[in-house]
């Protein structure tokens, strides 16, 4: 059974580690497109911000408008709804550094 190399050695080629790192990378980036699409079709669920790495306000977002489809019975919701609105409009400008800091901090966590 081969023994897989895991740690730079002799027996490890010095360029296999970038290359590693960049099929990782590969791998793992985010696409500018489809944080786009998942902004057009699921926005005001946040989609678009758990993909790019944004948990906590990607939540608020899909909290706030669960509840406020829940209280527009009584009118109140709509206000919960138009928040959001404009914070997904405000996100379509956002997006492209959103996605460009999530793979920054990829590759910055690559590096190490």
């Amino acid at each position: 059974m081969p023994v897989p190399i895991t740690g730079p050695g002799p027996s490890r080629p010095a360029g296999l580690d970038d290359a590693t790192a960049l099929m990782r990378y590969d791998a793992n980036k985010r696409s500018t497109l489809v944080a786009y699409l998942l902004w057009f079709f699921l926005g005001s669920f946040g989609a678009h911000r758990f993909y790019a790495g944004r948990t906590g306000s990607g939540v608020a977002q899909l909290v706030i408008t669960l509840l406020s489809m829940l209280m527009t019975f009584v009118l109140i919701g709509y206000a919960g709804l138009f928040v959001v609105a404009l914070w997904v409009l405000i996100d379509a400008f956002l997006i492209p550094g959103m996605i460009r800091n999530h793979n920054n901090r990829l590759i910055a966590s690559l590096g190490r």
